[in-house]
């Protein structure tokens, strides 16, 4: 039997529900995907606890890969039976099938396994995102990413390593810091209370990094501002360590004479042509093994709520899969 998760009301992972569902019929520019591997986000959870707010109810889920089953009216180099890969608004992706914009559907490489498209496409194309258009990596420049044992972090080490960059990690255990190590960091700094600026100056020499990427939030994105040189750029891409602060502007200058930025992939994916060529990079980088992301574990789609409390546990490091 088909079904679909749907959140009724904002909560925590209980308010995830699944119910029974029909495959509807693609309108014009649209196809319908049979889901064959969905990935768990922190988006998901955001949206599902209320944080970023979604009119109620919804079905969760941004990023999966399929098969398309349907094709509707006006879809031009499209077909029954390709398998596509995808990232992006609209939600919807916690289905057996749904219903897609045919322009968010990217067809997988023949050779790349599905649950390696799913588990590394959103991943890849934020990795694109933070890379090349909020910060241009090269040879040269000095990075800070948090969180760098996860699955986008492992994914932006090893991308921006490819781009010559030295690359500072942050985990939490010393067991997440040899992952962080095996995905090319130069430098990791251990311990969710390690005093990072002050390992960050040690590491730099006291000129800081030029760039920091942070996915944590709560205070830790206020502790990254003293890591960055001044007139480099932090950027805040999440809070699964809690709220974002108030931020008075003194805090970025001008002192240390910072950039911060609050990129949103979302929006990165909303725009067509952005999207075309951050998928086409994500896809190349994804089959070179540079973007590659692995499905640490599945669960059944069914069992949402379990993939949902394990991401939030801060204890998983790789990428989480639904699988209907």
């Amino acid at each position: 039997m088909d079904i679909r998760i749907t959140v009724p009301q904002p909560g925590d992972a209980t308010a995830l529900q699944a119910v029974p569902h029909v495959p509807e019929s693609p309108g014009p520019d649209a196809v319908r995907i049979r889901h064959l591997a969905i990935d768990v986000n922190f988006i998901d959870i955001y949206q599902r606890s209320g944080l970023y707010p979604l009119s109620a109810p919804h079905v969760p889920g941004v990023a999966a890969a399929g098969v398309i089953e349907a094709v509707g009216s006006g879809v031009d180099g499209l077909r029954v039976g390709e398998y596509v890969v995808y990232g992006g608004p609209p939600v919807g992706a916690y289905a057996s099938t749904r219903l897609l914009p045919a322009h968010m559907a990217i067809p997988v490489p023949e050779g790349m396994p599905m649950t390696t498209a799913a588990t590394s496409f959103f991943k890849a194309l934020t990795a694109h995102m933070l890379l090349t258009r909020v910060f241009p990596v090269g040879p040269g420049r000095v990075l800070l990413v948090h969180a760098a044992a996860g699955g986008l972090g492992q994914v932006l080490v090893r991308w921006a390593k490819h781009l010559g960059a030295q690359v500072i990690g942050t985990t939490g255990s010393d067991a997440k810091a040899e992952i962080a190590r095996s995905a090319g960091a130069d430098h990791v700094i251990v311990g969710r209370d390690a005093d990072v600026a002050s390992a960050v100056a040690t590491i730099t020499a006291g000129r800081g990094v030029d760039y920091a990427i942070d996915g944590i939030g709560g205070q830790t994105l206020v502790r990254t501002l003293a890591c960055v040189r001044k007139f480099g750029v932090v950027a805040s891409i999440g809070q699964a360590g809690g709220a974002i602060p108030a931020l008075p502007v003194e805090a970025l200058g001008p002192t240390r004479s910072l950039s911060l930025a609050r990129p949103s992939v979302m929006a990165y994916a909303s725009d067509k042509t952005s999207y075309r060529v951050g998928a086409e990079a994500a896809l190349h980088m994804i089959a070179s093994g540079v973007a590659t992301a692995h499905a640490e574990r599945s669960f059944a789609l069914a069992d949402a709520a379990s993939a949902h409390v394990l991401l939030e546990s801060g204890q998983s490091a790789g990428g989480l899969l639904l699988i209907p």
